[in-house]
């Protein structure tokens, strides 16, 4: 696939998000939005998957840890086939597959249940350990908000991955600077992470700018260190995408109302 291709999924999944968080009056579309780029390389350019068969032993393997960004991975997984994007106007309904936060016994492609911010590494280290414990080359992923980096546990499973030298892991972090109550640096600063993460054992990629598809593609193609983790700290705009909703801390957990859906999606036409 082309990078021009990849541009135009991404295109769509943004607009998915939009009109999937309107039609339900409630959602997080800005951090959605600012992962796109993220989720959408990860995907189609560096895992080993088969739509028609999403539970396949020998796939590769992701977990959304900032479970809240659910749209935009609901998009991708219909983009690529797992799911039918009938199922966008069930999001966040009572008995559809696609609840707020992914939901891995319901949702083909969906690799573990997420929303409690902070697991998300400890899950994905274990599955990337006990693949090295099968022989198996099974890669994993895993996408972290940069205000989620606050939790403790998050550093522990960086600790562990470190530790047990998971090179077929690699952890995306959306350092999109804003959470629910405000800036990361207002509500908990995280100081250098880049820093911290060399620190704590893992092979570290800083992307400028994690909504430029060509930056984030040479950092996932960035060949493995052996025994060493990877982590592409990626700086990219909450609500990317959208002119009203960039950088804007109060789309966090707001859906669109009518006249927004119809600006936002007038904008992602291209």
């Amino acid at each position: 696939m082309t990078t021009q291709e990849l541009a135009n999924v991404c295109r769509q999944v943004r607009r998915d998000i939009i009109n999937m968080t309107a039609n339900a009056g409630s959602g997080h579309p800005g951090g959605s939005l600012s992962a796109v780029e993220m989720l959408t390389s990860v995907f189609y350019t560096q895992m080993r998957v088969d739509p028609k068969n999403p539970h396949w032993e020998d796939r590769d393997r992701f977990v959304l840890s900032k479970g809240h960004a659910a749209p935009c991975y609901y998009a991708v997984l219909a983009e690529m086939g797992f799911i039918s994007t009938d199922e966008f106007t069930n999001f966040r309904q009572l008995h559809s597959i696609l609840q707020g936060h992914p939901d891995a016994k319901k949702v083909p492609g969906v690799d573990a249940s997420t929303g409690s911010l902070g697991q998300g590494v400890s899950i994905a280290a274990g599955m990337a350990l006990g693949a090295k414990k099968l022989g198996k080359d099974t890669k994993v992923f895993v996408l972290c908000g940069d205000g989620e980096c606050q939790e403790g546990q998050i550093w522990e499973a960086f600790m562990s991955a470190a530790h047990y030298k998971l090179d077929n892991l690699t952890v995306l972090i959306d350092n999109n600077g804003l959470q629910i109550d405000g800036t990361n640096d207002e509500v908990m600063s995280l100081g250098d992470l880049p820093a911290k993460l060399r620190a704590f054992g893992f092979e570290t990629i800083e992307v400028a700018d994690g909504n430029d598809l060509e930056q984030v593609l040479s950092a996932l193609n960035t060949p493995t260190v052996p025994g060493k983790p990877k982590c592409i700290i990626a700086r990219t705009v909450k609500g990317k995408g959208v002119s009203y909703m960039e950088n804007q801390v109060g789309w966090h957990g707001k859906a669109p109302n009518e006249e927004q859906r119809a600006q936002a999606l007038k904008e992602l036409e291209g």
